[in-house]
């Protein structure tokens, strides 16, 4: 497991919910690849509605046709490691926008890591775990 804590580099990936790598999401094949490239997280945020360079809305409201909806996919690791990745973004991505923003990284986590269902996260009650 990647412990991260301090200055990092964010990098977000902006694409279309339709988009595709080998019959697959587009944004499925970057999580996967930046978990093989041992990158501290990656998520997927699916949009509700926006536009690009295109200049189409896309729209999730209910009588809009638009089912390729905005996604972003944001990776968060040290800025050597996000950057060392960065050519695979190049091979994966044929139309779309990738932003980077340097950020800091306060990771929460308990020391024995059990689960505390009561609050739903992982730590040991009434133990301060930082």
């Amino acid at each position: 497991m990647t412990r991260l804590t301090g200055s990092a580099l964010r990098v977000t990936v902006y694409i279309g919910e339709n988009d595709t790598w080998h019959h697959k999401p587009l944004y499925t094949e970057i999580v996967h690849r930046a978990h093989a490239a041992g990158l501290a997280g990656a998520s997927v945020f699916r949009g509700i509605e926006g536009f690009g360079a295109s200049s189409l809305i896309h729209t999730s409201r209910l009588l809009s046709l638009s089912e390729d909806l905005p996604v972003a996919v944001v990776i968060v690791d040290t800025e050597t490691r996000v950057r060392e990745f960065l050519p695979q973004l190049d091979e994966l991505i044929t139309e779309g926008l990738v932003t980077l923003d340097d950020c800091e990284v306060i990771r929460y986590a308990g020391r024995d890591g059990t689960r505390d269902a009561s609050r739903g996260r992982t730590g040991t009650k009434g133990k301060k775990s930082l």
